[in-house]
């Protein structure tokens, strides 16, 4: 039984040796785990932040777009172009007279 002895000894050291080297390598593993999912939820919060201020700028963008639109169509408006053409450039719709038909 004293020859075993030793063998059981250096097979429960190795067996040790083993496991705190699997034991480093999980708590290892953990750490990296953690850090990953820390940078993670960080650039997740960062680019939520940042498609807020873009969401805010297009609604600013849709609005500003909106008002020149109705200004546009105001301007546009067959209404005020015939006024202006009246009132400022002296124009005037022809009479009947002033027509004339031209054929090929």
């Amino acid at each position: 039984m004293s020859v075993a002895e030793p063998v059981r000894t250096a097979d429960r050291a190795g067996t040790s040796r083993q496991l705190v080297w699997l034991n480093t390598g999980l708590v290892l593993l953990i750490l990296a785990s953690t850090f990953a999912v820390i940078h993670t939820t960080h650039a997740c919060r960062a680019l939520y932040a940042r498609l807020q201020e873009v969401e805010s700028v297009q609604w600013y963008l849709q609005e500003d777009y909106g008002r020149l639109m109705l200004e546009h169509s105001t301007w546009a408006s067959h209404h005020r172009v015939e006024k202006v053409a009246e009132e400022e450039l002296g124009m005037q719709a022809p009479g009947l007279a002033q027509l004339r038909m031209i054929s090929r």
